[in-house]
């Protein structure tokens, strides 16, 4: 069977974040210290380690046949390369920001402003659409220190917990764009190499839902089950089986993680008791 030829950003987080993906897919990567490339032991697969800004172009030349990237830098460099699934982590912001002692009121006190950056696609594009003239210049490397040395007056970088800007006295005021990591595919993907592609999507989306649902069990009298149920918005039908205490009732379901706490809090004022959660491992439907 034909592999299938992952990129994996060299280093940094998102090289983090993307091989513990594929390890709660159940692939085991022969890892070793420095290596640029590693095999799956137990899936047709080859991992290819890559600077983050070559792996679009990559891509689009067939030596990579999907990769793990953050959208940001698919908007930067690779808007014609599709998007096949949103991975919901390594998430940031590219915003600008400028001195903390700068006036800052609106988007218009960008005019005129040097804007230090490494994204200059997304840049231009931004004030092109909001008709701002300013002047660009195109770092690669420590963006964040260009106000310092007199370079620029503002910058557009990456954003996360905001304590780089913080450190450099900086203070973010306008957000570009918001970002996660995303799975991108070549053009020039063969038949075979789709096939194996649809069975590892099929393990991500599982692993996917299950980080994003709770497994919820609780205890409630038998005349409150029916009003309990209609509050669940987990799967298909929650399990209800009687407890050894007559007129009681256990129920299991599945509640998503974005709305857990709001139907806690609706179960406990209808009645429900022991409410037990429980992390997911793998969730397929």
């Amino acid at each position: 069977m034909n592999k299938l030829k992952i990129a994996i950003q060299k280093s940094g987080r998102l090289n983090q974040d993307s091989l513990k993906l594929l390890k709660d897919c159940g692939i085991s990567i022969d890892n070793g210290k420095d290596q640029l490339k590693a095999k799956a032991r137990n899936f047709p697969m080859e991992v290819l380690y890559l600077r983050n800004g070559d792996i679009p172009q990559y891509l689009r030349d067939g030596v990579v046949d999907i990769a793990i990237i953050g959208e940001n830098l698919l908007i930067e460099k690779g808007k014609d390369l599709p998007i096949i699934e949103n991975l919901g982590f390594s998430k940031c912001k590219v915003s600008i920001a400028v001195p903390k002692n700068t006036t800052y009121n609106s988007i218009k006190d960008l005019n005129g402003l040097r804007i230090a950056t490494s994204y200059p696609n997304t840049v231009n594009d931004f004030l092109e659409k909001n008709k701002i003239d300013a002047e660009l210049h195109i770092i690669n490397g420590s963006v964040e220190i260009a106000p310092n040395i007199g370079l620029a007056d503002a910058i557009v970088d990456i954003v996360s917990s905001g304590s780089t800007l913080f450190k450099n006295n900086l203070k973010e005021v306008e957000q570009l764009l918001k970002s996660e990591a995303v799975l991108v595919t070549s053009p020039s993907l063969t038949i075979e190499k789709q096939e194996v592609l649809n069975k590892l999507q099929f393990r991500i989306q599982s692993v996917l839902r299950a980080r994003n649902s709770k497994y919820v069990l609780l205890n409630a009298p038998n005349e409150k089950v029916q009003e309990i149920i209609k509050l669940l918005p987990g799967m298909k039908s929650p399990t209800v089986l009687p407890l050894a205490e007559e007129g009681w009732s256990s129920i299991h379901t599945v509640i998503e993680k974005n709305k857990f706490w709001d139907v806690i809090d609706e179960l406990k004022s209808h009645g429900a008791e022991g409410i037990l959660v429980c992390p997911i491992e793998k969730m397929v439907i």
